[in-house]
This record gives C-alpha cells, structure tokens and sequence, in this order.
C-alpha cells in the first residue's frame, strides 16, 4: 500500500467514526409513553411464554406424562 491509499483508508475511517457519533448524539431520550410501552411488550411476552408452557403442560398430561 503507497501512502496515498492509507490516506484515504483512514480519511474514510475518521469520517465514519464523525458520523457515529454525531447520529448517536441524534437519539431523544425516552418519554414516559414509550418506557410504558415497552414495559407492556415484556409483560406480553412473559405472559405469553406462561401460556406456552400451560399449553405444553396441558398436553403432556393428556398423553399421561407429568413434569
């Protein structure tokens, strides 16, 4: 590689290190509504892994296992 190569290559990496870092600054920072929301979609997923598993139990007792 001659030097203006590596030049380039790390010209091309600063600029995308910039650009990270100025859109990470970008990001607002969460409001009530959506902390509320994502606290329903894991009550949602919780439940529905709950009902998963009494799915599964339902059927292991109908064919006579037991956990």
């Amino acid at each position: 590689m001659n030097n203006d190569q590596v030049k380039k290559i790390i010209g091309a990496v600063m600029v995308a290190g910039m650009l990270v870092a100025v859109l990470s600054g970008c990001q607002k920072p969460e409001g009530p509504a959506e902390h509320a929301g994502k606290e329903i979609d894991k009550a949602t997923d919780k439940a529905g892994q709950q009902i998963e598993k009494a799915g599964e139990n339902i059927q292991d007792a109908a064919k006579g296992d037991k956990k």
